[in-house]
């Protein structure tokens, strides 16, 4: 399965405000939203095409293809185009930022119209289900009554779930890859340490530092230990073993560097560079939040009323969120009377294999969405 590569798709940014914004879990009336979001391929005569891929944790609406003069790639291109598993010339693929976001989508960074001034910590605390509320704004300001597909890895996997049990009339199917209906201890105590970290850099100010030096330290420490819950034990010894950076033997000093080092302390510079730490602290709270079995009494219970057709792929390496995460939602699909399709792929490559892994994946991704849409 391939793409045309010498067409590469071109995306442009959109934005659109709603004035009236949301009501939040909390309660909370907040308003206006404004959503960021880009499109490939077209909507059909009949609006029955419409896929709609939601991002992991640190992604964004930049899911394929080149910003117009742009180089960097969208984060799932491949995955997304012509001839791959999201075929742009069958279907309508849209990806939007999340709500609480800082990629164009209203978040902690964004401006309080009472004020002027970055909400920082009057951000209202927002939830999976929020997020989905935004988009489901999103998809009917598009005139999609029924999207063909919601898929997503990761958190987009949660939200994806979100999709199927909060508007299972709105969505054919659900494809959820690498992710969970909860958190387990494990995955809460490690966001937990990433808050920390970020609220305790002198620089964080309590998160009022739009207009100062940002907590980057505090930030670049909670991706470096993010990162490795992503990564193996196995890909991490395939990829730096116990190597030393610019060196072959030990200096027997504080400067000697293992290779995996520094390559978490670049990844760790790179996310300062493109993320905001108030977004860190949002975003990940509202994967703690995430349980829907506790909302719905139990997850067979969440499914009977969720989408009629799921897919759903795991990945044996994944530690962040493990494949008996996805056979226990898998279980509860086919208890609750569901059409559920599920694969547990070997790779090496820990929690990132939905990124990585795009082949075989792929493959299974393409023949599901074929056979919904010849339904459809």
């Amino acid at each position: 399965m391939s793409g045309n590569r010498e067409q590469p798709l071109i995306s442009v940014p959109q934005d659109v405000r709603f004035d009236d914004g949301v009501t939040l879990d909390s309660g909370r009336a907040f308003a206006p939203v404004t959503v960021r979001y880009e499109t490939w391929g077209s909507l059909n005569r009949a609006r029955s095409n419409g896929v709609l891929i939601v991002h992991a944790f640190s992604g964004d609406a930049h899911a394929a293809g080149y910003h117009p003069g742009g180089t960097l790639a969208g984060w799932w291109d491949n995955m997304i185009g012509p001839g791959k598993a999201f075929d742009t010339e069958r279907y309508f693929v849209i990806c939007s930022n999340v709500l609480g976001g800082c990629q164009g989508t209203t978040g902690p960074g964004s401006a309080d119209p009472a004020t002027g001034r970055p909400y920082g910590l009057s951000f209202p605390v927002v939830t999976v289900n929020d997020m989905v509320k935004v988009q489901k704004r999103l998809i009917d300001h598009l005139g999609i009554q029924r999207l063909l597909s919601v898929a997503g890895g990761s958190m987009g996997g949660m939200q994806a779930l979100e999709w199927a049990v909060t508007y299972p009339d709105s969505i054919a199917t659900a494809v959820v890859l690498a992710s969970t209906s909860r958190l387990s201890a494990q995955g809460i105590a490690f966001d937990a340490v990433g808050r920390n970290a970020i609220m305790s850099d002198p620089l964080w100010n309590s998160g009022d530092y739009y207009d100062r030096q940002p907590p980057a330290r505090g930030l670049a420490i909670a991706r470096m230990l993010g990162h490795i819950t992503y990564l193996s034990d196995e890909s991490m010894g395939m990829k730096f073993g116990r190597k030393l950076q610019e060196r072959s033997q030990f200096g027997f000093d504080f400067a000697d560097q293992f290779a995996v080092e520094s390559y978490l302390e670049h990844q760790g510079g790179k996310f300062v560079d493109r993320f905001d730490a108030n977004s860190y602290i949002y975003l990940t709270k509202a994967m703690d939040y995430y349980d829907i079995s506790e909302r719905f009494g139990s997850l067979q219970a969440a499914f009977a009323q969720g989408a009629p057709r799921y897919l759903v792929i795991s990945f044996t390496s994944d530690w962040l969120y493990p494949p008996y995460q996805s056979k226990e939602m898998v279980f509860a699909m086919m208890k609750a009377g569901k059409d559920v399709s599920y694969a547990e792929l070997a790779s090496p490559y820990g929690h990132d294999s939905f990124l990585l892994e795009t082949e075989r994946q792929a493959e299974i991704i393409a023949g599901f969405l074929e056979s919904a849409y010849e339904e459809a």
